[in-house]
């Protein structure tokens, strides 16, 4: 189906992977071409999306990028540098401003919805086409001749000549200049400027080719997760294995889930797996962790909640994945009648697992210590019913790839408190790279 699709410039493929969790819709969702789109960056472009909606009741996919945070969480300044918090010379001066915004190298905009030409669920044991392309029956019949001709999938091969295999990815922060980072950031800390804030770093290549599909497939066969995405716009795409779904609407009630939390898996001994799962649990600096996300997920609901209505109806729960456990907790809330699906993302965005608390000051903080516009990563993609419910995820443990400029990158990150140990944290990043590295043949 998604070799047949690959033909459409503009295609979201969504993918459960059939964990069955309860709060999903639907096993697998694929849209493809579009009949109307919205492109918009940060300033106006929730107001510029609440229009477009309302001129088209119909199905929606597509994409919210970190960008917007510039929209709904604008910096107030930037800090006072912090000095050297360790003897001697520094690998990475800290800077005396908040940085200019970047350019994203991927090329995804800041927000992009599309209606789309064909709209195919997959459920267990049925397929659902809705199309203006053609009649459904040849639709069908298309895909299963292809499946005739399938893409064959499986890991990158690197190819020789002048397109070559991926070289080797650059970081853009030496293990020493992040572990300084992070000692400056625990210094906002202390301080008083934040509780928490995630931090993250770029890892990237070019010249780089790849088949996005077959590294899709591979990433999918890899690390098969609940809230995974094949998308595209052109020549940018993002191969997506995420495990966090950032906010999902069901009639009135809002639903978010923030992963904060991660223990490595040992697959291969069931007893050690066993005990990393309770190791987690038990976990201060997790749960720490994870309990500030929540409790600014649940001050973001609140702003759009009905009084009283908000809940945590699950803290610290532990869920396994194929290369690491998380700790993944549930926050609802209730909506007040005829609220519309845009001021649910506007009063939420960005999710509280991808920055920190206070949230506002983090983006600030975020702006000024990172070296890489996140663009797409830690954003989110997804779609948004005739109704107006809608599901989200988190975009991370992700592939992003620009076609023409043969540029590739993927993002990883965590969360710092106080009582983070540097080191742990940069090995974290590592091991939440694992997946993508195997996807692309280079582990």
């Amino acid at each position: 189906m998604l070799s047949w699709a690959s033909r459409f410039n503009i295609s979201c493929f969504l993918d459960n992977h059939r964990y069955g969790l309860p709060a999903h819709s639907f096993e697998c969702l694929l849209a493809v071409g579009a009949r109307d789109s919205i492109q918009a960056p940060a300033g106006n472009a929730f107001a510029q999306l609440k229009d477009f909606a309302a001129r088209h009741k119909d199905w929606l996919f597509g994409h919210l990028g970190y960008g917007l945070a510039r929209e709904t969480e604008p910096s107030n300044g930037h800090s006072d540098p912090i000095p050297n918090p360790a003897p001697g010379p520094t690998p990475n001066p800290a800077p005396t401003r908040n940085m200019p915004s970047q350019p994203d190298p991927i090329g995804f905009p800041d927000l992009f919805f599309f209606v789309p030409e064909l709209l195919i669920e997959l459920g267990p044991d049925t397929i659902r086409i809705g199309s203006f392309l053609a009649d459904h029956s040849a639709i069908l019949a298309a895909i299963l001749d292809q499946g005739l001709h399938p893409h064959t999938p499986g890991p990158y091969k690197p190819r020789t000549g002048v397109s070559g295999a991926i070289p080797a990815l650059l970081p853009r922060f030496t293990r020493e200049e992040y572990l300084d980072t992070i000692s400056r950031l625990q210094a906002h800390i202390l301080r008083g400027d934040c509780y928490e804030i995630n931090f993250c770093q770029e890892f990237f290549a070019q010249p780089a080719t790849i088949d996005p599909l077959s590294t899709w497939f591979s990433l999918s066969m890899n690390s098969p997760n609940p809230f995974s995405a094949y998308y595209r716009i052109a020549e940018s795409h993002l191969l997506c294995a995420s495990p966090e779904r950032y906010l999902r609407r069901t009639g009135n009630t809002l639903l978010s889930q923030p992963i904060k939390g991660t223990w490595p898996r040992s697959p291969g001994d069931p007893s050690s797996d066993e005990a990393g799962r309770d190791l987690l649990y038990a976990s201060s600096k997790d749960r720490s962790e994870n309990v500030m996300v929540v409790d600014l997920v649940r001050n973001d609901l609140s702003k759009i909640c009905l009084p009283g209505s908000v809940r945590v109806e699950e803290l610290y729960g532990i869920y396994t994945f194929p290369h690491v456990h998380q700790m993944i907790s549930s926050v609802k809330g209730e909506l007040p009648p005829d609220t519309g699906f845009v001021d649910c993302i506007r009063a939420t965005f960005p999710m509280g697992s991808m920055t920190g608390a206070p949230k506002r000051r983090v983006v600030g903080l975020i702006e000024q210590y990172e070296r890489s516009a996140r663009g797409l990563f830690s954003g989110a993609v997804g779609y948004i019913t005739p109704d107006g419910d809608f599901d989200f995820n988190v975009v991370i443990r992700s592939i992003l790839y620009n076609q023409r400029d043969s540029y590739l990158s993927y993002q990883v990150g965590s969360g710092i408190t106080f009582y983070s140990d540097p080191v742990s944290e940069y090995e974290e990043c590592l091991l939440k790279a694992e997946g993508m590295k195997r996807a692309l043949g280079l582990q």
